[in-house]
């Protein structure tokens, strides 16, 4: 399958479906905080088995570890946007738990192309949380069902983590990789995809940003602007540097692996209802979206195909 039939592959509908379900109904919020009536688990460990399922059915081999966290307190007197709030020591812990899937290459299983995005929504309101992270979670399983009609050459590893609670659960996975010596190629970060400002937005821009914070990095995110000029994927493409080494993208880097950038829809990140309770569903650009799939999607392929010879600089 050559990459343009596998960019085609990237569905929409499918994407739009996952999100309703993740961010609507049945789910209003994924977090350990809320369990729907007649459920016997928490949302978040909802969340948990459709991941798990979706890889399963896209051939990933699929493992779960159980991580130890607190839910944010919110203090709506700090500015909008951060009411999060440290948890006090006394306030409960909950399991919540690493959902990764793996897919072993035929020739270099060793070498690894690292996904990741936080499925949670935020533990200190009730917030749908489409945008964050609904849109990555979406984007990376969508990717798993594409990926399942590729031959792959190395090994594609998709981290499913929480964020919106305390600690962040990617840390751990990033230092467990670590400390197994994991030859990780690159580490592709999506969170908020698509998220975006109110005017972007009503000018229809489909915005796209991607973020590194090391050199290495910055190879990486020349790789997917090479790419996607390339395919002439129609995004409204950015590079930045993002100082502060820190989301999910940031355990990866402080863990030893600098080849790791953050795909996002804005950066600085724009949109209006970020962390508030209007983060709905409604409001997501699902052409945007796909168009974000894909160029990951492509990123992917390009490293399997080519390796560490896919981020050296061109003529």
């Amino acid at each position: 399958m050559t990459t343009p039939e596998a960019l085609e592959l990237v569905s929409g509908e499918r994407m739009r479906r996952d999100l309703f379900l993740l961010s609507s109904a049945p789910l209003p919020f994924r977090t350990v905080r809320y369990t729907r009536p007649g459920s016997s688990v928490c949302s978040l460990r909802e969340v948990d088995g459709m991941v798990a399922s979706c890889l399963v059915e896209a051939g990933f081999r699929v493992s779960e570890t159980r991580q130890r966290v607190q839910a944010f307190r919110c203090d709506r007197g700090k500015p909008l946007h951060h009411w999060y709030a440290r948890p006090e020591p006394t306030d409960p812990w909950y399991d919540a738990f690493n959902v990764e899937g793996a897919r072993e290459g035929r020739d270099l299983p060793g070498e690894i192309i690292q996904l990741v995005s936080h499925k949670d929504s935020m533990s200190w309101i009730d917030s749908p949380g489409a945008l964050d992270n609904g849109v990555g979670t979406v984007a990376n399983m969508e990717l798993a069902r594409v990926l399942a009609k590729v031959p792959l050459r190395r090994t594609v590893r998709i981290l499913f983590c929480n964020e919106e609670h305390t600690p962040w659960t990617s840390r751990a996975a990033a230092e467990s990789a670590a400390r197994r010596g994991d030859h990780i190629l690159a580490v592709l970060n999506q969170d908020s995809l698509t998220g975006k400002s109110d005017r972007d937005a009503a000018q229809g821009r489909r915005t796209h940003a991607v973020a590194y914070s090391t050199e290495e990095g910055r190879a990486l995110a020349h790789l997917l602007k090479r790419l996607h000029d390339a395919a002439d994927i129609g995004l409204d493409l950015t590079l930045v540097h993002k100082e502060r080494v820190n989301d999910d993208d940031g355990m990866f880097i402080q863990a030893g692996f600098r080849t790791t950038v953050m795909n996002v829809g804005s950066f600085p990140y724009a949109d209006s209802q970020y962390h508030l309770e209007g983060d709905r569903p409604e409001r997501v650009d699902i052409d945007n979206l796909v168009r974000s799939a894909r160029l990951v999607l492509a990123a992917v392929l390009a490293l399997d195909a080519e390796g560490e010879a896919a981020l050296r600089p061109q003529g």
